[in-house]
């Protein structure tokens, strides 16, 4: 059964706005990316996570789970973006990161999660029971090694041209469970290389839940987004990371058996939750990114600004309030029933760049990137927070098949503060 979930973050509105401007004009600012990689896989083991609940054991690993950052220098201006390969990174531990950082503004230091649903918890769930879900030490060490590993890609800066390219991925990787054709199909790529056209880093945003495996199998694992790392390194040299993008409500990855017969009412298939498949599909993401990027102009002087906007959002949900005053973690909170999270907005190169701190449903993915000015525009979801789904006023527990996220939501105005706030960014980014 496809599970999914982080959660808490979005809602009214705090304005926080902090921007930084690249050198004046004429100033010899070269461009510097640097790349940096961690290992987090737990050892012995630790459960997996899918969501809510408590953790499934495990008995074998297939590939390491991660921490993959790249670095951006233009200038006094530094941005990193940071991908782990977990269910979700909330705020409260992105902010024990950006502490051992000091290089970096902490709100430049964007930390997003790839949702694979074979990892351990960090969130710290309450439990009913009593208890909570999660092994705070192991999350403690996360924390570390994804600052040595955003130190380890700024010592690494070295001049680069870049390379931003965007088209529709083939089929087969991803789908809607709730309505199999309602998800967005493109993958955006952002490519680093050196003067003699070496690869430095390779960055995939694509919208999808890496849940081929499920965390019912038993298996640690970054699931098909391992593979498509290990198989961008081979063919193009250089580090691979992922940032994930718009895929709520369930854009899930397409491990459908369509030779299986098919649930005629509700249009469900059998899922093939091995190994293969992982590869099948992480392959096929690889291939793709290097197939759209390698067409792509390098830019020898991209733009390179980073704004940030803390938005308060209110918790309607009894379950999401309980996980904010229950964890372990003490997510921060405000005396009004309502959580702050920031949103980043970054201008690179060609491209726009705005961050979501949950999972938003595809609609307001399209959207945004519909009102978004670069000729290239991408979402980082799950980034800087992982608090929920994120739908719209109309669409929040409007069908039955919408119960679920409601109820994993913050509540029904989410979608209207992130999409507002998201416009009066793009807005004034563009003065």
């Amino acid at each position: 059964m496809k599970r999914m979930i982080p959660f808490l973050v979005l809602a009214f509105v705090s304005t926080a706005l902090s921007l930084c401007v690249p050198a004046t004009a004429g100033e010899e600012t070269p461009f510097e990316v640097g790349v940096g990689m961690r290992i987090i896989t737990p050892d012995p083991l630790l459960p997996v996570s899918g969501g809510l609940g408590a953790p499934e054991p495990v008995t074998e690993k297939r590939g390491d789970i991660t921490v993959r950052a790249m670095v951006f220098r233009k200038g006094e201006t530094v941005v990193a973006f940071v991908g782990l390969d977990l269910l979700g990174f909330p705020s409260v531990l992105a902010e024990r990161v950006r502490k051992q950082v000091p290089e970096i503004p902490g709100d430049h230091i964007l930390m997003g999660a790839s949702h694979t649903h074979s990892a351990p918890d960090c969130y710290g769930f309450p439990l009913p029971s009593g208890g909570f879900t999660g092994d705070l030490n192991y999350m403690q060490f996360v924390c570390e090694k994804a600052a040595e590993a955003v130190r380890e890609a700024f010592s690494k800066l070295e001049p680069a041209s870049l390379r931003v390219n965007t088209d529709r991925a083939a089929d087969r990787i991803a789908y809607n469970y709730y309505a199999p054709a309602l998800y967005d199909p493109s993958m955006s790529v952002i490519q680093a290389v050196r003067s003699d056209g070496s690869v430095i880093g390779t960055l995939v945003n694509y919208a999808i839940h890496p849940e081929v495996l499920g965390n019912e199998a038993g298996i640690l694992s970054p699931d098909a987004i391992g593979p498509m790392y290990d198989r961008i390194e081979q063919k193009a040299g250089g580090m691979a990371m992922f940032m994930n993008g718009a895929q709520g409500g369930m854009v899930t990855a397409d491990n459908r058996d369509l030779s299986s017969k098919p649930d005629p009412v509700r249009a469900v298939w059998s899922d093939l939750r091995t190994w293969d498949e992982c590869l099948r599909i992480g392959h096929l993401m690889a291939d793709e990114a290097l197939r759209i990027i390698e067409k792509a102009p390098q830019q020898a002087d991209p733009r390179l600004v980073c704004h940030s906007r803390d938005i308060r959002f209110p918790v309607e949900s009894p379950l999401m309030w309980a996980v904010v005053v229950g964890s372990p973690l003490k997510y921060p909170h405000n005396d009004d029933h309502s959580i702050t999270s920031r949103v980043n907005f970054v201008e690179l190169g060609n491209a726009q760049i705005l961050t979501i701190p949950g999972e938003a449903l595809p609609n307001i993915g399209f959207f945004l990137k519909r009102k978004m000015k670069g000729e290239h525009n991408l979402l980082f979801g799950l980034t800087n927070d992982a608090f929920g789904y994120i739908l719209t006023r109309v669409d929040y527990a409007s069908f039955d098949r919408y119960n679920y996220v409601s109820r994993t939501s913050l509540g029904e105005m989410t979608g209207e503060i992130l999409i507002e706030q998201s416009l009066q960014m793009i807005e004034a980014a563009g003065r």
